[in-house]
């Protein structure tokens, strides 16, 4: 087989290996700050180190661009447990909730409640 033949055979298993790999990890665009909801109604809102649960209860945890944790607080259900969140792209975040299964949650837009706050006249 000639060389040229070798190299572009080489070349198209590299880039095919390299498109794999990319695809396959988290997305690390953009931030995990600001609305994100569940298909069942469920809405929170990170911003820096600080979370409003879906219980809107407002707490810290530990920030990262593109990961966010935190324990539940004692006034909200599943007080103690550790939430983990890890940015899948842009508009898709998955949260770990301690042995519960994974959930998918995506980005959305402010609650009502602070859109009227913005409203002018």
């Amino acid at each position: 087989m000639p060389i040229a033949s070798r190299c572009l055979i080489i070349w198209c298993l590299t880039t095919a290996s390299f498109a794999l790999a990319m695809t396959s990890s988290p997305a690390l665009a953009d931030a995990i700050d600001g609305n994100w909801c569940h298909s069942d109604g469920r809405r929170l809102e990170i911003i820096g180190p600080t979370i409003v649960t879906p219980n809107k209860t407002r707490t810290q945890g530990q920030y990262d661009r593109h990961y966010f944790s935190y324990v539940v607080p004692a006034s909200d259900p599943g007080a103690g447990t550790t939430i983990d969140m890890t940015m899948m792209g842009e508009t898709t975040i998955r949260i770990k909730a301690g042995d519960r299964p994974e959930e998918t949650w995506t980005r959305c837009g402010p609650p009502i409640s602070q859109i009227e706050r913005f409203r002018i006249g």
